[in-house]
């Protein structure tokens, strides 16, 4: 894998952040990515950039939750508050040591930790939409997210190799072709006002109006695949249930159905987590949507518990309640933004402004 991760690195600080010299970046990650932390950073060097380091211990985040005070589960880092503040560029490298670890926490304690981070995440977003913060995030193959979609670590070092092109001789070239495919879906769903998904125990619209259709081409995420929206707040209207189950901070909600009139949540289900749901949608703004999205990346071919890529999986649909993206027009305001996916195929339709443009998984534009 060493030059796999060569390959990974050079992909990440060059096409996925575009460093420049006197760039100031940070790496967080956990210890078990350090070769691929290593490769980035020799890479940034040779950039002319100024890469860092903040690397996290095993159980240093289930002890917090375990033993911290209410005023240390809201204490948010004043040197990673500096970083988002005064950094060029981060890169979030996944790779867990447990993925279930924080699935027994209890849900009041989550609400408290993102209700605490809501104002660093808001200037993160506020940054980042002006162009002078660059992002991006990126998976390393762990034993513990191996075993969470059922792989082996090395099927799974081959999965997110493939899903990121790095087995091409030259995976910026494919994923440039990525964003050359994906823009002319954009252009055309930035000259419409109004969308609809529609299909089995779907049928939710909501207006763009004002708002701007993203390419997310490889640059934020990696892999990437899918185009995204915020969506006018008030407009949202409709029922969806979400098919796969929903992820937070670990723990599995199943077979999420929302019911959504005036932009807001009034009603809610799970057949697993419903408790968990419900203490969710109390956070601030998190029951309303900031994003509505439609995978393109049909190189990711099953579903792994892991949102970096199942919300790329072509034929699918997916919405965020809470927090929007600014650089899409997004004014939804919360700490929490909770991707939840829905598979489209073979029926389900995408409309927009009453024409059906998408079916089975498949634009028809």
């Amino acid at each position: 894998m060493k030059d796999l991760y060569k390959k990974y690195a050079r992909l990440l600080v060059h096409y996925s952040l575009g460093l420049n010299a006197g760039d100031k970046l940070l790496i967080v990650s956990t210890y078990l990515s350090e070769p691929l932390v290593r490769e980035v950073y020799g890479e940034a060097l040779a950039a002319g950039a100024h890469p860092e380091t903040w690397v996290t211990l095993n159980g240093i985040t289930r002890l917090l939750y375990d033993e911290g005070s209410t005023a240390q589960l809201t204490h948010v880092s004043p040197l990673f508050t500096y970083a988002v503040e005064h950094y060029d560029a981060f890169l979030t490298i996944r790779a867990p040591f447990n993925t279930r670890e924080l699935e027994t926490v209890d849900p009041e304690k989550k609400k408290t930790v993102s209700i605490g981070e809501a104002e660093m995440r808001r200037r993160f977003r506020e940054r980042a939409a002006r162009g002078d913060l660059r992002w991006s995030l990126c998976e390393f193959p762990t034993d513990a997210s191996a075993q969470g979609c059922g792989l082996s670590l090395r099927e799974y070092e081959e999965f997110i190799a493939s899903a990121c092109f790095l087995y091409d001789d030259d995976p910026k070239s494919r994923w440039l072709e990525v964003r050359a495919t994906q823009q002319r879906v954009v252009d055309f769903l930035n000259a419409h006002r109004w969308i609809t998904f529609r299909g089995r125990d779907i049928d939710i619209s909501f207006s763009t109006k004002g708002r701007t259709w993203i390419n997310s081409d490889g640059r934020h995420n990696m892999p990437s695949g899918e185009i995204f929206t915020s969506p006018v707040e008030e407009s949202v209207e409709g029922v969806i249930r979400f098919s796969y189950p929903g992820i937070y901070m670990g723990q599995e909600i199943e077979d999420v159905r929302l019911e959504v009139a005036a932009g807001e949540v009034v009603g809610f289900d799970a057949a697993k987590g419903r408790e968990l749901l419900a203490s969710i949608l109390e956070v601030p703004g998190a029951n309303r949507f900031g994003e509505a999205a439609i995978g393109t990346n049909k190189g990711i071919g099953r579903f792994t518990r892991n949102m970096l890529f199942d919300e790329k999986i072509g034929g699918t649909v997916h919405m965020a309640l809470g927090g929007g993206f600014a650089e899409a027009g997004g004014r939804n305001e919360s700490p929490v933004h909770w991707d939840l996916l829905a598979d489209m195929r073979p029926d389900g339709e995408v409309l927009a402004d009453g024409e059906v443009i998408y079916r089975g998984g498949e634009f028809l534009i």
